[in-house]
């Protein structure tokens, strides 16, 4: 099926064959994708650069330019070169494969075609090429918000620069100024000068002279009013003259001076005399002006930094904060007066990290910078992940004063790496363990018939024990086989409406019962409104039950076993955020356990089937492995919430459904049916199945016609169309597969009866697609009972 979005996906399938081609279209078009049709590799290289399909079926062998042309024309041009290429060949040479994937393409497909293999490779194509283009867009946008924080950080510099700059010339200002010093006598108007008069207003002291009138005469005069009126005060008050005005200098120009001075008395308490100091401040007024507009230049690229979304702190060689923006005041959580002062290590840091930021500091010492990532925590005790760059910034004699540090929130990228890189591991773990649990069930099946014909025809007791004992553990090994195809999502469930109280309330009486004492038994399962599911009862129960146990376990000397249900709704952010979820309703059901918790390491592997932390002999490595496949089979998924030392939270999230089923209670014969000598058609590839099946039907008065391939069926059931009753098929065949053979046999005859044999559940749900022709599906490894009584039941079925 096409596990795509809404959104059809669009196949480009280039093949000159007709018939390959109609096979092709008709499979891909059932499972929802939108197909393209080229018969050459010209056309389909016009047509690719066209139409942008989101993957090309490519034939190797063909007219005008063959497929190797082809895929190098495609990946030469850069509106096709992002496109995946799969070629379909009859050929199987080494050689060639190497030669195509070396030109661009991304797998290979062997004829002749096998549709599960096909829509495989083409989900798996298409679920890589979405997620690396998430992945890709999201790059490319942390590295546009990179370059912006560079270009706000150099910015941030050259004004820093020229503020020091400017500080740098003020202070020379001031040292250079120096001063006029004056002594003004009241009682005979002179004045007396002092110091560098002739430095700073170009007058020499004889063209001074004429007391307070000729002073006045240099003042600028939209100044003389005001210092006359300052000059009358201060003798009114005798306080301190302090005063700034403009003065003409001997080449006509105005410089701006401050005068400080101070009043003596006389014996009479008398003003007597104002002696003080004159400093030409035209310049140091020039430079304050000049400071202050560098000044609001540093606070408007402040605002900048408050701008952007990265975190930017500015710490001192103490791991002091003295800078905190508002990127960072979104990232944490803590505002600029809760973090600046504070040590960023206490802060931003959990106890383990803070080896790590020694090696970090000693790095920064020895050349000036370090980037990297960091696992950080905010306010509310919410672990991220940052990519760090570090910079320290030096004085003007060259000596470290601060770190320079911009934090950028890359969480959720490193989550989505994550669960792409496991979905990728599993996926191909599920590919395995189906097609070693499909061979294993072809190798159980007849062993299992076997067994239970021998049993009736060595009725000794001895022989009876050792039959026994083989049929319990051919069963054991059906029950392993069962528990890797639940992990592979191949195994065929029962699936109706149910209620999750239900489940719950069977799950709290087993561990009521069993669990130790020690362990506290906690439900939080609502009274009402709890939405229903869709799903296997049995296979739930056990996901259930394998959690409870594994709780258990991780709490030797007791503690909390908690289970709660509760609706859940996903939004577009948590879908983004979790590879397996959708927008939509949910049930979610917790265990929750308070025992030790999962070290980070070795969280992602927890579902790999035969991983397991316990002792030998004490766990196979398969409880969660099939939990999880059991889940995702629901449509559902799983997420872990684990802190070592305090415990551990599975949550399962699974679909819901409104409608309610209702129970259909089907009441069996219990004796084993016999046949009446209806004619039976057995295919298999198998020689050993269809041996076994053949002697249980004639020991119980049925006949039986053989096949090995699809090919032979369709020869035996023309040939014997009017006598055949039942058609027994195997879903995986080679050269022509189950579905194929049936879809064949009911053009030759529209109501042949079929019994479908398979173990793996995307054959059950192929077998749903095929109508009301295959009556019911038959599991290996399947029991003689299992098969008489299906067989009777088709047969009496009209």
């Amino acid at each position: 099926m096409n596990l795509n979005n809404n959104e059809k996906d669009v196949i480009l399938i280039v093949d000159d064959n007709p018939v390959n081609l109609q096979l092709l279209i008709d499979l891909l078009e059932y499972y929802g994708f939108k197909v393209l049709v080229a018969e050459n590799g010209i056309n389909a290289v016009g047509m690719a650069e066209y139409a942008l399909p989101n993957l090309i079926l490519l034939d190797i062998l063909m007219p005008v330019i063959d497929g190797f042309e082809t895929c190098r024309l495609l990946k030469a041009n850069p509106a096709t070169q992002d496109i995946p290429v799969i070629f379909i060949t009859a050929m199987n040479d080494k050689v060639d494969k190497v030669r195509g994937l070396n030109l661009g393409a991304v797998d290979y497909i062997t004829k002749p075609l096998e549709h599960e293999e096909v829509l495989a490779r083409i989900n798996t194509h298409l679920r890589l090429r979405n997620l690396t283009k998430t992945l890709t867009e999201q790059n490319k946008r942390l590295e546009m918000e990179i370059l912006e924080r560079q270009q706000v950080e150099e910015k941030l510099r050259c004004h820093s620069d020229a503020l020091d700059e400017w500080n740098n010339r003020y202070q020379a200002l001031i040292q250079a100024s120096g001063q006029i010093l004056y002594d003004w006598h009241l009682h005979t108007n002179d004045i007396q000068y002092g110091g560098n008069v002739e430095g700073i207003l170009g007058y020499s002291l004889p063209e001074m002279l004429g007391g307070l009138n000729r002073w006045l005469e240099l003042i600028h005069p939209d100044d003389r009013n005001f210092f006359s009126e300052e000059v009358k005060r201060i003798l009114s008050t005798k306080e301190r003259f302090h005063l700034e005005f403009r003065i003409c200098c001997k080449n006509g120009t105005y410089i701006t001076v401050e005068d400080n001075g101070y009043i003596f008395l006389d014996s009479t308490e008398k003003v007597a005399r104002m002696a003080g100091f004159i400093i030409d401040i035209t310049e140091q007024q020039a430079a304050l002006r000049e400071r202050k507009e560098a000044e609001q230049k540093i606070r408007e690229q402040a605002a900048l930094l408050d701008i952007t979304t990265d975190a930017i702190i500015v710490q001192n060689l103490v791991n002091q904060i003295q800078f905190w923006n508002k990127g960072a005041e979104h990232l944490y959580g803590w505002m600029a007066e809760e973090a600046i002062g504070k040590n960023a290590n206490q802060l931003l840091y959990r106890k383990q990290s803070l080896c790590e930021l020694k090696n970090i500091q000693k790095i920064l010492a020895e050349s000036g910078s370090w980037q990297g990532e960091l696992h950080q925590v905010t306010k509310q005790s919410k672990e991220i992940i940052v990519a760090s760059r570090w910079t320290l910034v030096n004085d003007d004699e060259g000596q470290a004063k601060s770190i320079l540090i911009v934090n950028s929130d890359i969480t959720e990228k490193k989550q989505l790496e994550a669960q792409f890189l496991r979905a990728q591991r599993m996926e191909s773990l599920g590919t395995l363990a189906s097609g070693i649990a499909h061979d294993l069930n072809n190798a159980l099946t007849p062993i299992m018939m076997t067994v239970q014909l021998l049993e009736t025809k060595l009725p000794d007791e001895k022989s009876q024990q050792w039959l026994t004992i083989m049929e319990t553990n051919v069963k054991r090994a059906a029950d392993l086989v069962k528990q890797v195809l639940w992990f592979s999502r191949g195994s065929v469930g029962n699936f109706k409406t149910l209620q999750v109280e239900n489940i719950i309330s069977e799950i709290e009486n087993i561990v009521k019962q069993t669990f130790s004492r020690a362990i506290e038994i906690r439900i939080d399962v609502p009274g009402q409104n709890l939405w229903n599911i869709f799903g296997d009862a049995t296979q739930l129960h056990q996901v259930l039950m394998n959690l409870c146990i594994n709780a258990r376990d991780a709490m030797p000397h007791g503690g909390i076993l908690k289970i709660y249900a509760k609706n859940f709704w996903v939004d577009s952010y948590y879908a983004r955020m979790n590879i397996d979820a959708k927008v939509g309703s949910y049930v979610m059901i917790g265990i929750c356990d308070t025992g030790t918790g999962i070290a980070r390491e070795i969280v992602d592997r927890i579902f790999e089937p035969f991983f397991t932390t316990k002792e030998l002999g004490k766990g196979t490595g398969l409880g969660l492995s099939t939990v999880l496949g059991i889940i995702k089979s629901h449509s559902g998924f799983v997420n872990v919430v684990t802190d070592v030392g305090k415990g551990t939270e599975f949550q399962i999230c699974l679909p819901v459904t409104q409608t309610m089923d209702t129970d259909e209670k089907l009441a069996g014969n219990q004796e084993l049916p016999a046949g009446h000598g209806e004619l039976i058609l057995v295919v298999d590839d198998e020689d050993s199945i269809r041996e076994v099946t053949q002697t249980w039907l004639e020991k119980n008065a049925y006949r039986v016609l053989v096949a090995s391939d699809g090919i032979d069926a369709i020869a035996l059931y023309a040939e014997h169309q009017q006598e055949i009753s039942v058609v027994l098929v195997d879903m995986m065949m080679p050269y022509m597969d189950g579905p194929t053979t049936i879809n064949v046999l009911k053009k030759i005859n529209p109501a042949i009866k079929v019994i479908g044999v398979s173990g793996l559940a995307f054959n059950h749900e192929m077998i749903k697609n095929l109508g009301n022709s295959v009556k019911t599906l038959l599991s290996k490894p399947y029991t003689s009972s299992d098969l008489l009584i299906n067989l009777q039941m088709v047969i009496s079925t009209k």
